[in-house]
């Protein structure tokens, strides 16, 4: 097993020579500004980050939607009506 990251790691490659290993971080710099490399080893790198983001403007969408839906009248009503039968059957 490779261990890249570990800026201590000895490679001893094919031949057999030690030769260490350099902490490849996937940044550079250029021009003041720090840029990431795409990396071939982690193509999908961020994508969890964006599906979070699609999931939580999904979920502020339907909270909307039902807080809309429970503002009107008709389901005003529908609910009062089964919150009364529910406390005076008790």
């Amino acid at each position: 097993m490779i261990q890249r990251n570990n800026p201590s790691f000895i490679d001893r490659g094919k031949d057999g020579a030690s030769t260490k290993a350099s902490m490849n971080t996937g940044l550079e710099e250029s021009s003041g500004t720090t840029h990431r490399e795409i990396s071939p080893d982690h193509p999908e790198l961020g994508a969890s980050t964006a599906e979070y983001g699609v999931v939580m403007l999904a979920a502020v969408g339907f909270a909307g939607l039902l807080v809309a839906i429970l503002k009107s009248g008709e389901v005003k009503e529908l609910l009062m009506g089964i919150i009364r039968t529910a406390l005076s059957t008790g």
